[in-house]
């Protein structure tokens, strides 16, 4: 394996189990990366609120990236660069959900705003991301601060659909992609994970080929894209893993801690 300069990783569904936890194993491969003088960070579909609690037992010294890495902030969570989605672009989105009738959030640099707060994945991303929505009768007049917009759904193949009928109703206006089987998110046009990818690198002067990926959904493939070394997870999708350099175990088996000793150890 290619000497490994940086490692970028997913936050669900990869670093964290399905209930949400931070394990003692990923906890410590993560700080045996930055002592051999790997760096590390992470990016992820949420918002940069979500993020906080990973940060100080990761040791993040790094800027991370919130909204699929369309909204970059420091370890304080200081925003170093953001990206708000075109207001045409977020109506328009707001009207293709409701076509398929799935349930609707909207997020700004600071807020989680929600038209029902008994949906079907409202509690679930409460304890997700350790916040709790704020009710509005309308996302209008918060259109031109929307950081990412949300269709959620318990119909993955309907909401399958939606992605490509949103991304065929948007064009090259936003990003539509979905983060789990049940969220389909929208954010800004021309960043996503692999931008932020890139961008870590510059930082640090070093080129894609010394850049490790982690991740299990297509929002992450964007990064592995422009990593020389990526890994999908044991739970990730057959056209997740295809994409892949190597695939490692499920995030209930400790698949992330399992990858970071591959690369500390240089085995293929």
């Amino acid at each position: 394996m290619t000497r490994i300069a940086l490692v970028v990783s997913d936050v669900d569904g990869t670093l964290l189990t399905k209930d949400k936890l931070l394990t003692d194993r990923a906890i410590g491969a993560a700080q045996r990366l930055q002592r051999a003088g790997i760096a590390f960070t992470i990016t992820s579909s949420r918002p940069t609120i979500g993020m906080r609690f990973l940060i100080e037992p990761l040791g993040i010294t790094l800027p991370v990236g919130a909204f699929n890495g369309s909204c970059i902030v420091d370890p304080t969570l200081k925003p170093v660069e953001q990206h708000l989605i075109p207001h045409t672009a977020a109506r328009r989105a707001l009207e293709v959900l409701g076509d398929f009738g799935v349930d609707i959030w909207l997020f700004t640099s600071d807020r989680w705003l929600v038209l029902n707060n008994r949906g079907p994945y409202v509690a679930h991303e409460g304890r997700t991301i350790r916040a709790d929505p704020t009710v509005v009768p309308d996302f209008t007049p918060y259109l031109s601060k929307a950081c990412k917009i949300v269709g959620s759904s318990d119909d993955a193949a309907g909401l399958q659909r939606c992605e490509a009928a949103m991304q065929e109703a948007l064009g090259t206006q936003a990003t539509a992609v979905r983060s789990q089987s049940y969220y389909l998110d929208i954010t800004p046009p021309g960043v996503d994970k692999g931008t932020f990818v890139q961008a870590i690198a510059r930082r640090l002067g070093i080129s894609s080929d010394v850049v490790a990926t982690v991740g299990d959904m297509q929002n992450d493939l964007a990064m592995f894209r422009v990593s020389g070394t990526s890994f999908a997870m044991g739970n990730a999708t057959d056209d997740v893993k295809r994409q892949a350099t190597h695939i490692t175990a499920s995030n209930e088996d400790d698949g992330f801690a399992k990858a970071m000793e591959q690369i500390l150890t240089g085995v293929p």
